[in-house]
């Protein structure tokens, strides 16, 4: 985590993987906005990714998604925290280009996105036998229209950072050389209001949609989905580069 006077600078690292994250590097990130949260001299974060290619590819399926399917969810589950949920300063996040997956479940905690031009926005596991596991089914028809976002849950495919912004899921397309200061002066003018009335209007705005119970509905629902043959054929084909051979079960 870097600092820029009152605003926090957090990046994910690891361009070489589009920044797909693994189990440590997701601890590391959740360990940065802990100390987010907690200290008073910070009242803004920006979220990015390294790289021109990719905010982030969501998690390592080669690190991860066996650990789910063996039996983990509901561990996954609590450690998300459901991506910010119980954060109420701000968060920006410049979506510097691939956002899929597990990328674009954090960027649905943050409040403000900015993104690149040729960024693009997704949720493929269903494609791979398994489903989103940080919130998605809750936060993003919450975030956009109904029919949007089922054309995203149930595809699989992606959409253009144009169509982002028409269906309001991102809040400005900015050029790459300017996407990290205008996401700081984004932030700075948010830093400079009084910060306990900006982190109430925060709380207020996410308590009030009462998620916790819906959180709760997409673990029991899609756990089982974790632990279905289909859910260990997909990473699988994912890996070995072949389409998958779903047998419903």
């Amino acid at each position: 985590m870097d600092r820029d006077g009152e605003v926090a600078i957090i990046t994910l690292d690891r361009p070489e993987k589009l920044n797909a994250y693994t189990p440590e590097m997701f601890h590391e990130m959740m360990e940065a906005f802990e100390r987010f949260r907690t200290d008073p001299g910070l009242r803004v974060a920006v979220l990015t990714g390294a790289g021109e290619r990719a905010f982030c590819a969501g998690a390592d399926l080669s690190k991860t998604v066996g650990a789910l399917t063996d039996g983990g969810p509901r561990h996954f589950a609590d450690i998300t925290k459901r991506f910010f949920s119980d954060i109420y300063k701000p968060i920006i996040t410049a979506v510097n280009g691939l956002c899929i997956a597990g990328g674009l479940e954090m960027m649905q905690g943050t409040d403000l996105r900015l993104a690149v031009p040729h960024a693009t926005f997704g949720l493929g596991e269903v494609r791979w036998g398994i489903t989103p596991g940080g919130g998605s089914h809750v936060r993003l028809p919450r975030q956009i229209p109904w029919a949007v976002a089922m054309e995203i849950l149930l595809t699989g495919r992606p959409i253009s950072a144009q169509r982002a912004l028409e269906v309001g899921l991102i809040n400005r397309i900015v050029e790459p050389e300017r996407l990290l200061d205008e996401s700081l002066a984004l932030a700075r003018t948010i830093a400079a209001n009084a910060p306990l009335a900006v982190q109430a209007a925060k709380e207020i705005a996410v308590r009030a949609m009462q998620l916790e119970t819906p959180f709760e509905l997409e673990y029991y629902i899609s756990g089982p989905i974790l632990r279905t043959e289909d859910a260990k054929e997909g990473p699988r084909a994912f890996a070995e580069k072949r389409p998958p051979a779903y047998r419903g079960r």
